[in-house]
């Protein structure tokens, strides 16, 4: 059972700062040096400042400039542990206008396992040496974990949302986001029961929950190690959407043409499709598919696995879910077996890149940029849960969950009594 506590937060002083607006910013791996200095230009108390922090001692100085923020009032610690509801208007990549509810709350830190909390993608090791320097330096959580859980710990909270949030603020992807604090001991009593049973399914931030994990048994640890910032949302929220990422492949000399030609002619039912069809929706059959384009010939197709036993014979030892999804099926069948790439190669972005809307593919196979497309379906809710309880991880980028969690929002302290 995963232990979900409220929290006495560490937040921004919204008069001091002129509200949220100009000190939210994204997760830091999806900010480049210019959106960096463009936050910043907003105000210089822009959170990354200190989530994404640069100089000769980055870490350093976002423990400096953290320290200072407190001692001058920009941001303040709650006098009274709360949990914090988080709202999301949004408009997916499909066009389609959503709302998704989650609960900033203080999940403490475990072993993977049943029951507790579990991993749903492969991580790497250079971005979690990044967070630990930052979590050693400012003893903060500074971004929150998302984590998905089965049931409903949003209705205890809902009747403490009628007044005005604390704040909104629509960020340049158009999603609203609107956060309320709520102390009422009931509510939140109601929210942990609902809460308490969960198996929590980590759905984007891995690094920054292994961090957490080498963090909380280092010696001398501050007390609060022992648990970590998280946005939950249920599984059976409206809102809650999985949106795929493409591969796009590069470097394509003739050999590996040749090879990736032969591959999907041998494993692969293949159709031409109109160009809006390139992403492909779930077979019928539950067959797995594939969209493919490629810069020489320019035709969009449709790939479909003739055979599931290629997919099992592929993947030796994975479980039925995982031998289901697209993602795995083409890191095994395509990306390693005909162009030979390694885990390693995956990992370090060697011969492939990745887009995340169908335009900005087409565009860039279309371009030249890069000289082919594989185009991946959005992953079910329930595959990606079946795939985490059989003890398995997912390939990388194998779900694009949208919208994410703005840092800033709320901060969550590990120097505490």
């Amino acid at each position: 059972m995963a232990d979900i506590t409220p929290f006495r937060a560490l937040h921004y002083d919204l008069a001091r700062t002129g509200g949220l607006a100009p000190v939210v910013a994204p997760p830091y791996d999806v900010i480049d040096a210019q959106q960096r200095e463009a936050l910043l230009a907003r105000s210089p108390h822009n959170v990354v400042a200190i989530d994404l922090p640069q100089g000769e001692d980055p870490y350093g100085t976002a423990a400096a400039t953290l320290a200072d923020w407190r001692a001058d009032g920009v941001v303040v610690t709650d006098d009274a542990p709360a949990l914090w509801a988080l709202e999301q208007d949004y408009t997916g990549p499909d066009g389609r206008r959503r709302t998704r509810h989650g609960i900033f709350a203080r999940v403490r830190v475990e072993d993977y396992g049943p029951g507790r909390i579990r991993p749903h993608e492969r991580t790497h090791p250079g971005p979690k040496e990044d967070r630990l320097r930052l979590t050693r330096a400012t003893h903060a959580n500074l971004s929150p974990i998302f984590s998905l859980y089965d049931g409903d710990a949003w209705s205890p909270l809902q009747p403490h949302l009628d007044g005005e949030p604390l704040d909104a603020v629509t960020d340049e992807d158009g999603t609203t986001h609107r956060l309320w604090r709520v102390t009422d001991a009931r509510a939140i009593e109601a929210a942990r029961a609902a809460l308490a049973p969960a198996e929590l399914l980590i759905a984007d931030g891995h690094h920054r929950y292994e961090t957490a994990r080498v963090f909380a048994q280092e010696p001398g640890a501050p007390a609060g190690a022992d648990h970590v910032l998280m946005c939950l949302v249920s599984l059976g929220d409206p809102g809650l959407t999985i949106f795929p990422t493409h591969r796009l492949l590069t470097g394509l000399d003739d050999a590996k043409r040749i090879a990736l030609r032969d591959a999907i002619m041998r494993d692969w039912d293949v159709e031409e499709v109109a160009l809006e069809e390139l992403e492909p929706a779930p077979a019928a059959d539950g067959r797995v598919r594939l969209g493919y384009l490629d810069a020489h010939h320019g035709r969009p197709l449709r790939l479909t696995l003739k055979d599931p036993a290629t997919a099992d014979a592929a993947l030796p030892g994975k479980p039925a879910a995982y031998r289901r999804l697209d993602t795995a099926v083409t890191e095994a069948l395509l990306l390693q077996g005909a162009l030979g790439m390694s885990e390693d190669d995956i990992s370090h972005f060697r011969g492939l890149d990745y887009a995340r809307s169908t335009p900005e593919a087409i565009e860039r196979v279309r371009s030249g940029d890069v000289q082919a497309g594989l185009f991946m379906g959005p992953a079910p809710v329930d595959l990606v849960r079946e795939v985490a309880a059989a003890g398995e991880v997912m390939p990388p980028k194998s779900t694009y969950f949208f919208p994410k969690v703005l840092t800033g929002l709320v901060f969550n302290p590990l120097d505490r009594d």
